[in-house]
């Protein structure tokens, strides 16, 4: 057994160490001033120490007491939490995805779902890691591949990986102008560690020699989005990734060409789900914005 002050005690001297006035203490816990200066001396007694100066004006917390006081705070806080938690009208749901996937696509459509959906509360996690169902709490994943993706899981396709070159407004009109894909052979082209540069060349040139064209890598599709809209160059991506920048002026698409790869998004989630309910909602949802982009 834990060797635990009174909870009315901890309860008093927490609102007394906020308010540092036992009038303003009591009226906030619904009790006599009387009750809540004799827990917190019950307290002190028990302790063996002195928690507060008192003032005619009010208190003060001793050394004592204010080395006390944040502990005993965060821990209403968690208990606070821990039961706010149990509410069955909210529902946390975690999410596993990329962070180039959760950047790009999935985070600026979270507003539609608190509105549409108030009763669940979105925990993601954004990892380049696989994420394990029954290790790291995942209840539903957005993953890029060719399934099967696990034993025991349900992958549906959310949508193909239809990759289209793309950059800055201010690229195409410059010195070297972008009308077709021959014209990328002038510019640095932004890579991603999917490395798809070469195959879309091939695609769209044919057996025409591309060696000596100029790269740059990063470690994510995000960050090399955002090199093409901050003018460095071409990058290439999964089309649904850069809808919201293509309709913002951000980016532009130079020429149609595209290439449609293996290696699309799809909605994983167990076959038989810890919260099916609401990995049903959760995924019909996700559904529901590519059918509406």
């Amino acid at each position: 057994m834990r060797d635990l002050p009174p909870l009315n005690s901890l309860k008093a001297f927490e609102a007394a160490a906020r308010n540092l006035n036992f009038s303003h203490a009591a009226q906030e816990l619904g009790v006599t001033q009387g009750a809540v200066a004799q827990h917190v001396r019950s307290l002190e007694l028990l302790l063996e120490i002195k928690l507060f100066n008192r003032h005619a004006r009010g208190l003060t917390l001793t050394d004592e007491g204010r080395k006390y006081f944040p502990a005993i705070r965060r821990a209403f806080d968690m208990i606070s939490e821990a039961t706010g938690g149990l509410s069955p009208q909210d529902t946390v749901v975690t999410i596993s995805s990329t962070p180039s996937f959760a950047t790009k696509w999935l985070v600026p459509k979270l507003s539609s779902l608190a509105r549409d959906h108030p009763e669940i509360r979105v925990r993601l996690d954004a990892s380049n890691s696989l994420a394990n169902f029954q290790t790291d709490g995942v209840d539903i994943a957005i993953r890029q591949g060719k399934p099967p993706f696990g034993p025991g899981l349900v992958a549906t396709p959310l949508f193909p990986a239809r990759l289209v070159a793309v950059c800055s407004p201010d690229l195409i009109s410059g010195a070297a102008p972008i009308h077709g894909p021959n014209d990328l052979l002038g510019h640095v082209l932004l890579e991603d560690t999917h490395g798809q540069w070469p195959i879309f060349l091939e695609a769209a040139l044919g057996e025409q020699n591309v060696s000596g064209i100029r790269t740059m890598t990063f470690s994510q599709t995000s960050l090399a989005i955002d090199a093409a809209i901050a003018r460095q160059g071409v990058a290439l991506a999964n089309r649904e990734l850069v809808k919201a920048d293509l309709r913002a002026g951000l980016l532009v698409q130079p020429f149609e060409f595209s290439m449609t790869s293996e290696n699309g998004y799809y909605v994983v989630a167990p076959r038989a789900p810890r919260k099916a309910s609401v990995v049903a909602t959760l995924s019909a949802w996700l559904f529901a914005q590519v059918s509406s982009a």
